[in-house]
């Protein structure tokens, strides 16, 4: 990604091809963020009402969340270090139901550490200058759905979902985590981007990389994207642009796409939440563009994770039909 021109800009160009094109301020060279005076700072506030789904399957995610929780007490001999974010209490139900919890030697269940829950608590301020920020990419459920999984190249890809790539490869620092096995994840990505595009990643990672015991590995057990992994990681933080000078990611400019909230369960601010996608004729065909939309908002947050908190990602089911 090249954002040190003054030339370049984040569009906001729509992905559906019915809507009009706006367009973002440039984007000037980056320095580090430098926080605004409260009369300069404004919080913002979303564009649209939108929708917010409900009902049966999340009265059953909320089961299943509360059972998860419980069997991690019994199998941790370390009791978790705070109470779950509220927002997991509203998870939905995509397919997670029916895992094991994972044992005490795979980390078992993790919560939100006091101190990140006590940044992402603060009002969100909006900078003028659009940041650079790493959108953490999910795969099955998000942006394509395995009908076999045992043939990793036999998908149905998300309505919109390669131009979709496209636009972040070449506005964001893009990487892919998958709850898959390395072989089907490699599939998967070499039939979504072309070469090109996944030399942009900054990494792809596989079920290899979530710290599972071999037992686990092989079980069909419950994977939670601890964050703190990505940030640590020496290829992930040599990736930031201005690494030579300290800056690293963090919570306040990386976002998780995932079609699950449990699996976002230790940094639930970070999560930008989609509907899962099962490959049925009727499903909503604009949800990339809005993810689109809404990522290019992150853009000009001091910190995503307050922005999130506040105003998290809600689909606009009358969004195509505006125009």
């Amino acid at each position: 990604m090249n954002m040190g021109s003054q030339n370049v800009i984040i569009p906001g160009l729509t992905l559906l091809n019915s809507l009009p094109s706006t367009h973002l301020p440039p984007v000037a060279p980056l320095t580090s963020v430098t926080t605004p005076s409260p009369a300069q700072s404004q919080a913002s506030t979303p564009a649209n009402p939108q929708h917010t789904p409900g009902g049966k399957k999340r009265q059953a995610a909320l089961r299943r969340q509360t059972e998860v929780s419980n069997q991690a007490a019994e199998s941790s001999s370390s009791p978790p270090s705070s109470n779950p974010s509220p927002r997991h209490k509203k998870k939905k139900s995509n397919g997670q139901e029916g895992r094991q919890v994972p044992s005490a030697e795979s980390g078992g269940v993790p919560n939100p550490h006091p101190l990140y829950l006590a940044q992402s608590l603060a009002p969100p301020l909006r900078v003028p200058d659009a940041r650079r920020i790493l959108v953490i990419m999910d795969l099955n459920g998000t942006l394509l759905y395995r009908p076999n999984k045992r043939n990793p190249f036999n998908f149905i890809q998300r309505p919109h979902a390669r131009s979709f790539m496209q636009y972040c490869l070449e506005t964001f620092h893009v990487a892919i985590w998958s709850s898959a096995r390395p072989e089907n994840v490699g599939k998967m990505v070499a039939q979504l981007l072309t070469p090109a595009q996944r030399a942009r990643l900054v990494v792809i990672w596989a079920r290899d990389r979530f710290g599972l015991s071999p037992a686990d590995y092989d079980a069909r057990v419950q994977c939670y994207k601890r964050l703190t992994s990505i940030w640590s990681d020496p290829d992930v933080a040599a990736s930031h642009p201005l690494a030579r000078l300290g800056h690293r990611w963090d919570q306040t400019n990386t976002i998780l796409v995932d079609d699950s909230i449990e699996k976002a369960r230790s940094e639930p601010h970070n999560l930008l939440e989609i509907p899962e996608f099962s490959g049925v004729k009727n499903e909503l065909v604009d949800v990339l563009p809005q993810v689109h939309d809404y990522l290019n908002q992150c853009c000009y947050q001091a910190d995503v994770s307050r922005f999130i908190r506040q105003n998290p990602f809600k689909l606009d089911l009358q969004y195509g039909a505006r125009y």
